[in-house]
């Protein structure tokens, strides 16, 4: 039986995902949940950065180009949150993305805008 990474700490974020969107419904913009969900993590007293800014390093410089994680809780864990009609795969890559430039292993990404949560666990 393989172990769950960060199990504990997920299930805590996951909670939190559940109830959000048990409270606010699906169908808001990104930044309803998101103002919901930086409430509920300082209420739980969870450690979270938001909108963390990354960059990219290429050989000898930084890229102009940065990415910004919606949330990284735990300083490991990254949460991307959409409010969209299914969980495209471009959101797994972007998800990828800042896996990769941010040296972290499990990213969550987490759709509100059904009649339930649509969720994705992304190990790199």
């Amino acid at each position: 039986m393989s172990k769950i990474l960060y199990q504990q700490e997920s299930y805590q974020i996951m909670g939190i995902l559940f109830d959000v969107h048990r409270n606010l419904g699906g169908g808001f913009s990104e930044i309803v949940y998101k103002d919901a969900l930086e409430y509920e993590f300082k209420k739980a007293d969870i450690p979270f950065e938001r909108e963390k800014e990354y960059l990219v390093n290429y050989k000898d410089i930084i890229l102009d180009h940065k990415f910004y994680a919606d949330f990284v809780l735990f300083d490991q864990i990254i949460l991307e949150i959409k409010s969209s009609d299914y969980l495209h795969p471009k959101y797994i890559s972007q998800c990828l993305n800042y896996l990769k430039v941010s040296k972290n292993k499990l990213a969550i990404l987490a759709n509100f805008n059904s009649s339930s949560l649509e969720h994705k666990r992304i190990i790199l």
